[in-house]
Protein backbone atom coordinates (compact mmCIF):
# COMPACT_ATOMS: atom_id res chain seq x y z
CA UNK A 1 0.00 0.00 0.00
CA UNK A 2 1.44 3.80 -0.78
CA UNK A 3 0.30 6.70 -0.37
CA UNK A 4 1.15 10.54 -1.14
CA UNK A 5 -0.34 13.79 -1.15
CA UNK A 6 -1.25 17.48 -3.78
CA UNK A 7 -1.78 20.47 -2.68
CA UNK A 8 -4.64 22.32 -4.20
CA UNK A 9 -5.93 26.07 -4.20
CA UNK A 10 -9.42 26.70 -4.97
CA UNK A 11 -10.68 30.14 -6.02
CA UNK A 12 -13.44 31.91 -5.09
CA UNK A 13 -15.99 32.78 -7.86
CA UNK A 14 -16.81 36.20 -5.46
CA UNK A 15 -14.15 37.06 -2.34
CA UNK A 16 -16.95 36.19 0.53
CA UNK A 17 -16.99 36.97 3.54
CA UNK A 18 -17.30 36.01 7.11
CA UNK A 19 -16.71 37.80 10.32
CA UNK A 20 -12.78 36.77 10.58
CA UNK A 21 -12.58 38.79 7.62
CA UNK A 22 -12.66 37.88 3.66
CA UNK A 23 -11.43 34.73 1.21
CA UNK A 24 -10.63 34.95 -1.80
CA UNK A 25 -9.32 31.38 -1.59
CA UNK A 26 -8.91 28.27 -0.14
CA UNK A 27 -6.24 25.96 0.21
CA UNK A 28 -6.47 21.82 0.29
CA UNK A 29 -5.11 19.11 -0.06
CA UNK A 30 -5.70 15.74 -1.93
CA UNK A 31 -4.44 12.41 -0.15
CA UNK A 32 -4.08 9.63 -2.78
CA UNK A 33 -3.91 5.72 -1.81
CA UNK A 34 -2.94 3.04 -4.15
CA UNK A 35 -3.32 -0.60 -3.59
CA UNK A 36 -3.37 -3.72 -5.87
CA UNK A 37 -3.91 -1.35 -8.92
CA UNK A 38 -6.60 0.55 -7.06
CA UNK A 39 -6.69 4.44 -5.65
CA UNK A 40 -8.99 5.78 -3.53
CA UNK A 41 -8.59 9.39 -2.66
CA UNK A 42 -9.69 11.97 -0.28
CA UNK A 43 -9.73 15.64 0.94
CA UNK A 44 -7.52 17.07 4.11
CA UNK A 45 -8.88 20.79 3.81
CA UNK A 46 -7.99 23.26 6.51
CA UNK A 47 -9.50 26.52 7.20
CA UNK A 48 -6.84 29.53 8.01
CA UNK A 49 -7.58 30.74 11.45
CA UNK A 50 -10.46 28.35 12.16
CA UNK A 51 -9.46 24.55 11.57
CA UNK A 52 -7.48 23.70 14.90
CA UNK A 53 -5.05 22.08 12.27
CA UNK A 54 -3.77 25.06 10.57
CA UNK A 55 -0.50 25.03 12.42
CA UNK A 56 3.08 25.13 10.64
CA UNK A 57 3.71 21.57 10.69
CA UNK A 58 0.71 20.43 8.69
CA UNK A 59 2.62 19.73 5.59
CA UNK A 60 4.85 17.54 7.24
CA UNK A 61 2.54 15.69 9.28
CA UNK A 62 0.75 14.68 5.56
CA UNK A 63 4.32 13.41 4.59
CA UNK A 64 4.21 11.64 7.60
CA UNK A 65 0.95 10.05 7.00
CA UNK A 66 1.59 9.12 3.89
CA UNK A 67 5.07 7.10 4.47
CA UNK A 68 2.98 5.17 7.71
CA UNK A 69 -0.06 4.61 5.51
CA UNK A 70 0.66 0.79 6.09
CA UNK A 71 -0.21 1.37 9.89
CA UNK A 72 -3.90 1.19 8.58
CA UNK A 73 -6.92 3.58 9.03
CA UNK A 74 -7.33 3.24 12.48
CA UNK A 75 -3.92 3.69 14.37
CA UNK A 76 -3.94 6.48 12.18
CA UNK A 77 -7.08 8.33 13.24
CA UNK A 78 -5.70 8.07 16.51
CA UNK A 79 -1.98 8.80 15.84
CA UNK A 80 -3.50 12.33 13.84
CA UNK A 81 -5.80 13.19 16.56
CA UNK A 82 -4.93 16.89 16.67
CA UNK A 83 -4.91 16.79 12.73
CA UNK A 84 -8.85 16.42 12.17
CA UNK A 85 -8.97 17.25 8.44
CA UNK A 86 -6.22 14.59 7.92
CA UNK A 87 -8.53 12.30 9.76
CA UNK A 88 -11.43 13.23 7.56
CA UNK A 89 -9.00 12.56 4.39
CA UNK A 90 -7.86 9.68 5.03
CA UNK A 91 -11.23 7.87 6.21
CA UNK A 92 -12.14 9.08 3.32
CA UNK A 93 -9.29 7.89 0.78
CA UNK A 94 -9.73 4.44 2.65
CA UNK A 95 -13.43 3.95 1.91
CA UNK A 96 -12.88 5.14 -1.51
CA UNK A 97 -10.11 2.22 -2.14
CA UNK A 98 -12.44 -0.05 -0.71
CA UNK A 99 -15.46 0.44 -3.29
CA UNK A 100 -16.14 -0.37 -6.61
CA UNK A 101 -16.83 2.88 -7.85
CA UNK A 102 -14.51 5.40 -6.24
CA UNK A 103 -16.74 8.26 -5.58
CA UNK A 104 -19.82 6.03 -4.39
CA UNK A 105 -18.63 5.79 -0.64
CA UNK A 106 -21.85 5.03 0.88
CA UNK A 107 -24.72 3.92 -1.34
CA UNK A 108 -28.03 4.95 -0.51
CA UNK A 109 -30.90 6.19 -1.94
CA UNK A 110 -29.49 9.55 -2.45
CA UNK A 111 -26.69 7.81 -4.32
CA UNK A 112 -29.26 6.43 -6.81
CA UNK A 113 -30.94 10.07 -7.53
CA UNK A 114 -33.99 8.43 -5.93
CA UNK A 115 -33.86 10.77 -2.93
CA UNK A 116 -32.32 14.28 -2.27
CA UNK A 117 -31.08 16.13 0.56
CA UNK A 118 -32.77 19.09 1.79
CA UNK A 119 -29.94 22.19 2.19
CA UNK A 120 -29.90 25.66 3.40
CA UNK A 121 -29.21 28.27 0.91
CA UNK A 122 -25.57 30.42 2.18
CA UNK A 123 -25.64 34.01 2.03
CA UNK A 124 -21.82 35.72 2.57
CA UNK A 125 -21.25 38.62 4.76
CA UNK A 126 -20.98 41.96 2.64
CA UNK A 127 -22.89 44.73 1.47
CA UNK A 128 -26.26 45.56 2.10
CA UNK A 129 -27.16 45.19 -1.27
CA UNK A 130 -24.95 42.45 -1.54
CA UNK A 131 -26.48 40.41 0.89
CA UNK A 132 -30.19 41.09 -0.55
CA UNK A 133 -29.66 39.82 -4.16
CA UNK A 134 -28.09 36.64 -3.12
CA UNK A 135 -31.37 36.04 -0.47
CA UNK A 136 -33.53 37.36 -3.69
CA UNK A 137 -31.61 34.67 -5.62
CA UNK A 138 -31.66 32.19 -2.89
CA UNK A 139 -35.40 32.76 -3.05
CA UNK A 140 -36.08 32.66 -6.82
CA UNK A 141 -33.85 29.38 -7.15
CA UNK A 142 -36.47 27.07 -4.64
CA UNK A 143 -34.64 27.49 -1.14
CA UNK A 144 -36.79 27.24 1.58
CA UNK A 145 -34.24 27.79 4.24
CA UNK A 146 -31.82 30.40 4.06
CA UNK A 147 -28.59 31.32 6.14
CA UNK A 148 -27.28 34.27 6.59
CA UNK A 149 -23.79 35.29 7.86
CA UNK A 150 -24.04 38.25 9.96
CA UNK A 151 -21.88 40.24 12.18
CA UNK A 152 -19.64 42.05 9.95
CA UNK A 153 -21.94 44.98 8.99
CA UNK A 154 -24.13 47.42 11.10
CA UNK A 155 -26.19 45.09 13.29
CA UNK A 156 -29.25 47.24 12.61
CA UNK A 157 -29.22 46.91 8.77
CA UNK A 158 -28.85 43.43 9.31
CA UNK A 159 -31.87 43.44 11.36
CA UNK A 160 -33.93 45.31 8.58
CA UNK A 161 -32.54 42.68 6.31
CA UNK A 162 -33.94 39.86 8.23
CA UNK A 163 -37.28 42.30 8.51
CA UNK A 164 -37.87 42.84 4.66
CA UNK A 165 -37.54 39.39 4.42
CA UNK A 166 -40.49 38.63 7.13
CA UNK A 167 -42.62 41.04 5.92
CA UNK A 168 -42.53 38.90 2.41
CA UNK A 169 -42.10 35.36 3.55
CA UNK A 170 -43.48 34.13 6.99
CA UNK A 171 -41.60 31.59 9.16
CA UNK A 172 -43.71 28.48 7.61
CA UNK A 173 -42.84 29.69 3.65
CA UNK A 174 -38.97 30.68 4.84
CA UNK A 175 -36.97 29.03 7.75
CA UNK A 176 -34.00 31.32 8.51
CA UNK A 177 -30.82 30.60 9.98
CA UNK A 178 -28.62 33.30 11.14
CA UNK A 179 -24.62 32.40 11.69
CA UNK A 180 -22.90 35.12 14.21
CA UNK A 181 -19.07 32.87 13.84
CA UNK A 182 -18.53 34.35 17.24
CA UNK A 183 -19.72 38.59 16.47
CA UNK A 184 -20.92 39.38 19.58
CA UNK A 185 -19.51 40.70 22.93
CA UNK A 186 -20.75 38.58 26.07
CA UNK A 187 -22.24 41.73 27.77
CA UNK A 188 -24.25 42.57 24.42
CA UNK A 189 -25.45 39.13 23.10
CA UNK A 190 -28.64 38.53 25.18
CA UNK A 191 -29.72 41.48 24.14
CA UNK A 192 -29.34 41.37 20.37
CA UNK A 193 -30.53 37.72 20.59
CA UNK A 194 -33.93 39.36 22.00
CA UNK A 195 -33.81 41.78 18.62
CA UNK A 196 -33.25 38.37 16.48
CA UNK A 197 -36.04 37.12 17.75
CA UNK A 198 -38.66 39.57 16.78
CA UNK A 199 -37.84 37.95 13.14
CA UNK A 200 -38.81 34.30 13.77
CA UNK A 201 -35.51 32.40 13.13
CA UNK A 202 -34.68 29.14 13.52
CA UNK A 203 -31.66 29.47 15.50
CA UNK A 204 -28.59 31.58 15.88
CA UNK A 205 -24.90 29.90 15.28
CA UNK A 206 -22.50 30.69 17.89
CA UNK A 207 -23.01 33.79 18.94
CA UNK A 208 -20.30 34.61 21.40
CA UNK A 209 -16.96 33.27 20.62
CA UNK A 210 -15.81 30.08 22.14
CA UNK A 211 -14.52 28.60 25.23
CA UNK A 212 -16.60 31.01 27.72
CA UNK A 213 -18.30 28.09 28.85
CA UNK A 214 -20.71 30.07 31.79
CA UNK A 215 -21.35 33.03 29.74
CA UNK A 216 -22.65 30.50 26.46
CA UNK A 217 -24.16 28.88 28.92
CA UNK A 218 -25.72 31.43 30.35
CA UNK A 219 -27.27 32.39 26.89
CA UNK A 220 -28.59 29.15 25.91
CA UNK A 221 -30.28 29.58 29.20
CA UNK A 222 -31.81 32.47 28.92
CA UNK A 223 -32.12 32.78 25.09
CA UNK A 224 -35.24 33.51 23.01
CA UNK A 225 -34.23 31.47 20.02
CA UNK A 226 -32.27 28.28 19.62
CA UNK A 227 -28.63 28.43 20.06
CA UNK A 228 -26.18 26.21 17.93
CA UNK A 229 -22.83 25.60 18.65
CA UNK A 230 -20.68 25.40 15.98
CA UNK A 231 -16.56 26.84 16.75
CA UNK A 232 -17.14 25.48 20.35
CA UNK A 233 -16.46 22.10 19.35
CA UNK A 234 -13.43 22.86 17.02
CA UNK A 235 -10.32 21.43 19.21
CA UNK A 236 -12.19 19.48 21.70
CA UNK A 237 -10.72 15.70 20.80
CA UNK A 238 -11.90 13.36 24.20
CA UNK A 239 -15.20 11.89 24.81
CA UNK A 240 -15.05 13.19 28.31
CA UNK A 241 -14.38 16.25 27.28
CA UNK A 242 -17.12 16.77 24.46
CA UNK A 243 -20.10 15.43 26.63
CA UNK A 244 -18.41 18.11 29.60
CA UNK A 245 -18.74 20.89 27.10
CA UNK A 246 -22.87 19.54 26.33
CA UNK A 247 -23.56 18.60 29.43
CA UNK A 248 -21.99 22.53 30.61
CA UNK A 249 -23.74 24.51 27.86
CA UNK A 250 -26.47 22.58 27.06
CA UNK A 251 -27.50 24.12 23.66
CA UNK A 252 -30.44 23.84 21.71
CA UNK A 253 -28.66 22.15 18.27
CA UNK A 254 -24.87 21.42 17.54
CA UNK A 255 -23.20 21.78 13.86
CA UNK A 256 -21.27 19.56 12.85
CA UNK A 257 -18.21 20.47 9.88
CA UNK A 258 -16.41 16.26 9.33
CA UNK A 259 -13.11 18.23 8.55
CA UNK A 260 -12.96 20.66 11.80
CA UNK A 261 -14.05 17.95 14.16
CA UNK A 262 -12.60 14.68 13.41
CA UNK A 263 -14.13 12.98 10.30
CA UNK A 264 -16.96 10.91 10.32
CA UNK A 265 -15.63 9.01 13.54
CA UNK A 266 -15.17 12.37 15.51
CA UNK A 267 -18.86 13.67 14.26
CA UNK A 268 -20.41 10.86 15.04
CA UNK A 269 -19.04 10.68 18.85
CA UNK A 270 -20.90 14.52 18.77
CA UNK A 271 -23.77 13.68 17.31
CA UNK A 272 -24.56 10.29 19.78
CA UNK A 273 -23.74 12.35 23.36
CA UNK A 274 -25.95 15.32 21.75
CA UNK A 275 -28.75 12.45 21.06
CA UNK A 276 -28.20 11.32 24.42
CA UNK A 277 -28.75 14.36 25.73
CA UNK A 278 -31.98 15.17 23.45
CA UNK A 279 -29.52 18.01 21.90
CA UNK A 280 -30.52 18.58 18.09
CA UNK A 281 -27.56 18.54 15.22
CA UNK A 282 -26.91 19.09 11.53
CA UNK A 283 -24.34 18.61 9.88
CA UNK A 284 -22.43 21.28 7.41
CA UNK A 285 -19.31 20.93 4.61
CA UNK A 286 -16.48 23.54 5.45
CA UNK A 287 -15.28 24.90 1.94
CA UNK A 288 -14.62 21.97 0.78
CA UNK A 289 -14.03 20.99 -3.37
CA UNK A 290 -16.75 18.68 -4.31
CA UNK A 291 -14.21 16.13 -3.36
CA UNK A 292 -15.43 16.50 0.25
CA UNK A 293 -18.52 17.50 -0.20
CA UNK A 294 -19.27 14.29 -2.25
CA UNK A 295 -18.19 12.44 0.53
CA UNK A 296 -19.26 14.43 3.48
CA UNK A 297 -23.24 14.15 1.49
CA UNK A 298 -23.36 10.98 1.07
CA UNK A 299 -22.33 10.06 4.91
CA UNK A 300 -24.94 12.59 5.92
CA UNK A 301 -27.95 10.93 3.69
CA UNK A 302 -27.16 8.36 5.96
CA UNK A 303 -27.69 9.59 9.15
CA UNK A 304 -31.63 10.31 8.33
CA UNK A 305 -31.56 13.38 9.52
CA UNK A 306 -34.24 15.36 7.48
CA UNK A 307 -33.37 18.76 8.37
CA UNK A 308 -31.97 21.08 6.11
CA UNK A 309 -28.20 20.08 6.23
CA UNK A 310 -25.53 23.06 5.35
CA UNK A 311 -23.91 21.10 1.91
CA UNK A 312 -24.72 23.80 -0.78
CA UNK A 313 -21.23 25.39 -1.10
CA UNK A 314 -19.49 23.29 -4.27
CA UNK A 315 -20.54 25.99 -6.66
CA UNK A 316 -18.69 29.13 -4.64
CA UNK A 317 -15.62 28.05 -6.83
CA UNK A 318 -14.05 28.86 -10.28
CA UNK A 319 -11.85 25.71 -10.23
CA UNK A 320 -13.87 23.16 -8.41
CA UNK A 321 -14.29 19.49 -9.80
CA UNK A 322 -17.01 18.23 -11.93
CA UNK A 323 -19.21 16.21 -10.56
CA UNK A 324 -22.72 14.15 -10.29
CA UNK A 325 -23.48 17.13 -7.26
CA UNK A 326 -26.14 19.09 -8.36
CA UNK A 327 -28.16 21.88 -6.60
CA UNK A 328 -32.02 21.94 -7.69
CA UNK A 329 -35.06 23.76 -5.74
CA UNK A 330 -33.07 24.38 -2.28
CA UNK A 331 -32.11 20.08 -2.39
CA UNK A 332 -28.83 18.47 -3.23
CA UNK A 333 -29.26 15.46 -5.75
CA UNK A 334 -26.65 13.20 -7.44
CA UNK A 335 -27.48 13.31 -10.79
CA UNK A 336 -26.05 9.82 -12.43
CA UNK A 337 -25.99 11.98 -16.45
CA UNK A 338 -22.91 13.97 -14.92
CA UNK A 339 -19.34 12.74 -14.74
CA UNK A 340 -16.77 13.33 -12.68
CA UNK A 341 -13.93 14.75 -13.33
CA UNK A 342 -10.68 15.29 -10.94
CA UNK A 343 -7.59 15.48 -12.86
CA UNK A 344 -4.69 16.83 -10.41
Amino acid sequence: MKANYKKYSLNFKTPSGTSRGVMSTKETWFVFIQNDGKQGVGECGILRGLSVDDRPDYEEKLKWTCANISLGLDTLLQDLIEYPSIQFGLETAFKSLACSNPYILFPSAFTTASAPITINGLVWMGSEAFMRAQIKDKIATGFSCIKLKIGAIDFQSELDILKSIRKEFSASDIELRVDANGAFLPEHALEKLKQLSDYQLHSVEQPIKPKQFEAMAELCEKTPLPIALDEELIGVFQIKEKAHILQTIKPQYIILKPSLVGGFKGSKEWIDLAEAAQINWWVTSALESNIGLNAISQWTYTLGNTRPQGLGTGSLFTNNFDSPLTVKNGTLHYDLNKNWTFNL
